[in-house]
């Protein structure tokens, strides 16, 4: 049976910074950002003849200081490429929280890179992203993301890629994705209903810090848990953003302590303040409080 929403395990999710594998001072300085999970890429981001240069970099990476509280994901290159294999040698060498999948487009490309984890005694620890980024995908989006549930529970995320996308399709980068929400909402909705996280995808002009906010706005209002970031200057935003409003943890705080309260003891709806609040709102109430504790000791472990 799919699993519904308030089923989904909390994780920090604001802000994933896309670093790519060959440019060894941007790895070097993640240790210092702020964001909550980087995806050290292998495929778009490095030439073909860079790519074992960018794996090597990974190596020493990942022998060296791990990320402190965040989550580090590996993209590679599709099983089908040249590069494929090589790069899921290095992933089951190292170990990270996931493995990020570029352009899926149906339940097979996740099947198959599932299949080869558990033949490798990959821990389950060790989850799968997966790219949406082609017509194939968005068509068959609510089957791709059925595999988390059907198949054990490797695939955690998806990440929605607009570019490539964008070239598939011929719709315009226009101000406001208006032409692009139908489909970025049905991402949201398959992830939603088989209990999967899911991120925006980036913002190109990253100098162009007021319509990113505007972008980050739209994304947390379409229900995206946060978004993919291409620059450090666009971390902060994304924080704030996907991050808990002050206004928000008081209103959490409230309807935990109003359902504490053994009066509500067998109740499925309390008077708050004049306002008649639900135990699904309650279930949202602990999920942001959660994140709350997640920032807080992620902040203390730096």
């Amino acid at each position: 049976m799919p699993a519904s929403s308030h089923f989904r395990s909390v994780h920090l999710r604001r802000s994933v910074l896309s670093v790519p594998a060959i440019n060894r001072r941007a790895l070097e300085k993640v240790h210092e950002l702020d964001c909550d999970a980087v995806i050290f890429d292998l495929e778009d981001s490095v030439a073909p003849e860079k790519k074992a240069e960018a794996r090597d970099n990974l190596k020493r990476f990942f022998s060296q200081t791990p990320l402190a509280g965040r989550e580090a994901i590996i993209r590679i290159n599709a099983l089908s490429s040249d590069f494929g294999a090589e790069d899921m040698e290095t992933v089951l060498a190292l170990r990270p929280q996931a493995v990020l999948l570029p352009k899926v487009d149906s339940p097979d490309d996740i099947l198959a890179v599932s299949d080869l984890l558990d033949e490798n005694d990959a821990p389950e620890s060790l989850r799968i992203w997966a790219m949406v980024e082609t017509p194939r995908a968005i068509l068959n989006i609510a089957a791709i993301a059925e595999t988390g549930r059907t198949e054990g529970p490797r695939l955690d995320c998806f990440v929605v890629g607009l570019n490539d996308l964008r070239k598939e399709t011929g719709v315009l980068p226009l101000p406001g994705r208006t032409y692009l929400v139908p489909w970025l909402m049905q991402v949201v909705l398959a992830a939603r209903a088989y209990g999967l996280d899911v991120i925006d995808s980036v913002c190109n002009d990253f100098r162009d810090l007021d319509a990113y906010d505007t972008e980050c706005g739209q994304g947390r209002a379409m229900g995206f848990d946060g978004k993919m970031l291409i620059h450090p200057a666009q971390i902060d935003a994304a924080n704030r953003h996907f991050g808990p409003a002050e206004a928000a943890v008081r209103e959490a705080k409230a309807i935990i302590t109003a359902f504490a309260d053994p009066a509500a003891a067998g109740l499925g709806v309390v008077n708050l303040d004049g306002r008649m609040v639900e135990r699904l709102h309650l279930e949202e109430a602990e999920r942001l409080m959660q994140k709350v504790r997640l920032i807080a000791e992620r902040k203390a472990a730096r």
